[in-house]
């Protein structure tokens, strides 16, 4: 289905054409993100995290992207938020989005990105996807969430993030 508008969205009865995560190391006041190198997102600044393949749990897929796109593994893994994102051209994704408090392995660059630490108080907005700035800070605040947002291609049309237990 097709929306221009934020109101037309019934969130309620939406589903997703696909399900993804991000996943965030938070190690002091740094946060690892990578520059996306291909797919959705390209050339942004996000986190690592993609598509969940059949069967596969929220958790064990934002790992096993985390390990395939910058060669390490989190530990200390837990669900921070859920954002339910609409395309104007009809695409949609239910993320999850996880934290992680440690790793094992050392960041490395592959096909898929480039990692580097940001500081935390520093993120590099102007690089990344419109919504990030909304949640980003509760989730540094280790407050959970779930976002809702309309998007044409890079523009967000209309965002609503609530706070969740």
């Amino acid at each position: 289905m097709r929306y221009s508008k934020f109101s037309e969205i019934d969130w309620t009865n939406w589903q997703p054409k696909e399900r993804a995560t991000l996943l965030f190391v938070l190690r002091d006041s740094q946060v690892l993100l990578i520059h996306k190198k291909r797919g959705l997102g390209a050339g942004k600044i996000n986190a690592p995290g993609g598509r969940l393949e059949n069967g596969e749990t929220p958790l064990a897929a934002a790992i096993r992207e985390t390990q395939e796109e910058i060669c390490v593994t989190p530990t200390g893994v837990a669900p921070a938020g859920e954002l339910l994102f609409q395309f104007v051209d009809g695409f949609s994704i239910h993320g999850y989005v996880f934290t992680a408090t440690g790793y094992t392995g050392e960041p490395q660059e592959t096909g898929e990105a480039i990692p580097t630490w940001v500081a935390a108080d520093a993120l590099p907005y102007h690089r990344m996807w419109a919504d990030d700035r909304v949640w980003m800070p509760l989730l540094l605040q280790g407050k959970k969430f779930t976002g809702r947002f309309l998007f044409d291609g890079d523009l967000m049309l209309g965002c609503e993030v609530n706070l969740s237990a």
